[in-house]
């Protein structure tokens, strides 16, 4: 099982000032080319004064540009603990027991504006790049598309993608049996469903933290369902494609 979680635009400081930015050391070794060129274009936005606006950052935000000078010369973290935000909140990484940690490294991926796909334990700095940020020359979406999408068509088992849409937009998961992309819902008095915005972010967190603490590679979605029944989860078959997890 695969496991694809949204980053985060927020992150945690600090790490190992003695292990800078590697490439080389970060997963997928498939996608250095293109991390390279948007490392690249990160640099030379980072010189630039419109890099604010090609970032979508308001007058509050300038910390955000200082990060990304340091790129290549800051501290790194792995992935998991570098993320931050409702999410990861949820998850409660620095919680998690050396067996649920193992777990992650073996079935969990991480989508990046930045990096394309990246291990919960690669060494990453802090950063700031959305989905919709504007890189010199280089189209995130033509970037990162297509390569994401191979990485992810080669895995092997079933795949639950947790990211939004605008991420999954960067790599779609293959379109095949048992891919499964999540949705976290309500559901009203009348029996209808609805999407949540801040609750779907601590759903999909607390949703995660389960799965890695059971510790079950479910080969399919018929396993993952009768498993969060046994465990007061509720999540059902949604529309063709989807799971819905109904908090």
């Amino acid at each position: 099982m695969l496991i694809i979680l949204p980053p985060s635009e927020t992150k945690r400081d600090g790490g190992d000032p003695s292990r800078p930015l590697s490439l080389d050391a970060l997963s997928f070794g498939q996608l250095t080319r293109q991390r390279q060129r948007a490392v690249g274009a990160m640099r030379r936005l980072a010189r630039n004064r419109g890099a604010a606006a090609a970032l979508r950052l308001g007058p509050t935000q300038a910390r955000e540009l200082e990060r990304n000078k340091l790129l290549e010369s800051g501290p790194t973290m792995s992935a998991i603990e570098r993320f931050d935000g409702v999410l990861y909140e949820g998850l409660d990484v620095s919680t998690l027991p050396p067996g649920a940690r193992a777990f992650a490294h073996d079935h969990l991926v991480i989508a990046s504006a930045l990096f394309g796909l990246v291990g919960p334990d690669d060494p990453i700095p802090a950063y700031r790049l959305s989905p919709d940020s504007r890189l010199p020359a280089t189209p995130l979406r033509a970037l990162w598309s297509g390569p994401v999408a191979a990485v992810l068509a080669a895995a092997d088992g079933m795949i639950l993608d947790l990211r939004s849409e605008a991420y999954a937009a960067l790599g779609p998961a293959p379109a095949r049996e048992e891919s499964w992309y999540l949705r976290v819902v309500t559901e009203g008095d009348d029996g209808r469903r609805r999407a949540l915005n801040h609750f779907n972010k601590k759903g999909k967190g607390e949703f995660v933290r389960a799965l890695l603490l059971a510790g079950i590679d479910h080969p399919d979605a018929a396993s993952l369902i009768a498993w969060a029944r046994s465990v007061d989860i509720r999540l059902e078959r949604g529309n063709a494609g989807e799971l819905d997890l109904v908090v």
